[in-house]
């Protein structure tokens, strides 16, 4: 007796799901949102180019803010959208990912905002201090609307998804008791 006329294969193969490369994909970012995360990063990016640059200072101390700033913006900019473009994005659940960038957008924007300003009161007038902190600038702008965009965005879908019934009052139907005894 033959095994493969005993043991015939019952199931179908499973398919496999197409694979990405790296695994990467942009189809949460869909519209303003893949342009401006990229934006975000890139100016990020130029703002540190601009600032290593740099080669003399008299007030260092608001440059060393600055590139503490810029650089961490830059990682954190790509981490985010690492998140939003991997499989980490399902691990994490959409929920949690939103939130995470709402809150830390509006940390870096403020960071790189204050970062921007210090470095423009403490440059000593070189054109690549000033090109950093212009850089700064721009960059904190992408971030802080990105989360002024998204703050109305949630702002708007809670005012629709509001219940008719906000007072609470108790003549509504879904208040009565299910088991009304007369």
């Amino acid at each position: 007796m033959e095994n493969s006329a005993v043991y015939n294969e019952t199931t179908e193969p499973q398919v496999k799901a197409p694979r990405r490369p790296l695994g990467c994909t942009a189809r949460r970012l869909r519209g303003w949102r893949l342009p401006l995360k990229a934006l975000q990063a890139i100016l990020s990016l130029v703002a540190v180019v601009c600032e290593e640059i740099v080669e003399v200072c008299i007030k260092c101390e608001g440059l060393y803010f600055f590139e503490f700033t810029s650089f961490s913006a830059f990682l954190l900019s790509l981490l985010i959208l690492g998140v939003y473009c991997t499989q980490v994005y399902e691990t994490l659940g959409e929920d949690k990912v939103q939130k995470v960038n709402f809150w830390a957008v509006l940390a870096i924007g403020v960071f790189f905002l204050l970062a921007s300003i210090v470095l423009a009161a403490t440059i000593s007038g070189t054109a690549v201090e000033k090109s950093a902190s212009v850089f700064g600038f721009l960059a904190s702008g992408a971030f802080l609307a990105e989360f002024i965009v998204e703050y109305f965005h949630n702002r708007k879908q809670n005012v629709s998804g509001r219940p008719e019934n906000p007072a609470n009052t108790q003549s509504a139907t879904e208040n009565q008791p299910l088991n009304k005894q007369s």
